[in-house]
């Protein structure tokens, strides 16, 4: 499935007030991509449930305190809940790396070798990626997405030019270029409690990430194997479960967790039609943040449905796959 892309981030979505706003409307979008588009004064219309008209059916009761799903092709919101609300997004962080990374230009083959400052003392999450290792850094930019593996972020963030504050000035200096304004990083890898974001910020971090091939790749990829020096293979999974279920159509994902910021996930995908940005956060069940996204699929859909625009099977939930980097009392998925 072909994804279009973004090529401009303009202004931030309009501030709502109060908590759910539903606006979806059902059908295809035939406009280029935008990103949410700016305030005018007014907000999106209040769908009551039960209401026909081309608005999305009832409440998909996402459970995830922090939601916002937009149409990506005409950045308009079709569900909001505490949108503006900043809080830390744990390893959501590393899309901001990655692309920091990739702007830079280092050569994705290029070894890495893995070393003791980029083992996690912070929340003292676990990596198979053993210090020493000769590592592509290709490589490693494919795991610290696919797998969510600190390990494998801390050395891409040391190995930046100018090191690891350098390339964490450079993702604020580009959250900032894109409009980020209520978004801090602290770190390349999303343990530290102080990166945080909003959803509406970051659905410009996924708007803008879409435009990484890489970042669309690692980010979609449901295994992946590395061959390291001594001939051991590691296997690694996606931390995102619905990436593996052929009834979704999903261009980027990224998943997160930290005690302080709950389970979170944002993701690009298509649904009913329609191309969305989704951003879910601070989830407090280990599989609330792939329940709200089957439910939000389901609820677009069977608006959809009442407008005659063809849908794609039901989704299936299923749980996500541990982690490579799996936390001790914190962790990054």
């Amino acid at each position: 499935m072909a994804f279009v892309l973004f090529a401009a981030l303009p202004a931030l979505l309009p501030a709502q007030a109060g908590g759910v706003t539903l606006a979806a409307q059902a059908g295809s979008s035939a406009h280029p991509a935008q990103a949410p588009k700016a305030s005018s004064g007014s907000h999106p219309a209040q769908a009551p449930k039960g209401s026909s008209g081309g608005a999305a059916h009832g409440d998909p009761q996402v459970r995830s305190n922090v939601a916002l799903v937009v149409d990506a092709a005409l950045g308009t919101p079709l569900y909001a809940k505490h949108q503006d609300q900043v809080a830390p997004i744990a390893s959501i962080t590393k899309l901001m790396t990655a692309m920091v990374v990739l702007d830079a230009g280092l050569p994705p083959n290029e070894m890495v070798i893995l070393d003791k400052a980029d083992v996690d003392h912070m929340k003292n999450t676990r990596s198979r990626l053993p210090v020493g290792a000769h590592i592509p850094r290709g490589e490693l930019l494919h795991i610290a997405l696919m797998s969510s593996d600190n390990r494998a972020a801390a050395a891409l963030a040391r190995t930046y030019p100018g090191g690891t504050a350098a390339c964490v000035a450079a993702m604020n200096r580009k959250a900032l270029a894109l409009g980020m304004t209520r978004t801090s990083f602290a770190d390349p890898t999303g343990l530290s409690s102080l990166n945080v974001s909003n959803a509406r910020d970051l659905t410009r971090m996924v708007l803008a990430a879409s435009g990484y091939s890489a970042i669309r790749e690692a980010t979609t990829s449901y295994e992946h194997q590395l061959t390291l020096g001594d001939g051991r293979i590691l296997e690694f999974h996606n931390s995102n479960g619905l990436v593996r279920n052929p009834s979704w159509s999903i261009g980027l994902s990224k998943t997160g967790y930290i005690n302080e910021a709950g389970r979170c996930l944002v993701m690009q995908a298509e649904i009913a039609a329609k191309q969305v940005v989704i951003v879910l956060l601070d989830s407090w069940g280990k599989y609330t943040r792939l329940g709200d996204a089957n439910r939000i699929r389901h609820w677009m859909e069977a608006a959809a449905a009442r407008v005659g625009v063809p849908a794609p099977p039901a989704a299936v939930e299923v749980p996500a796959v541990p982690s490579s980097s799996a936390p001790l009392k914190s962790g990054p998925a």
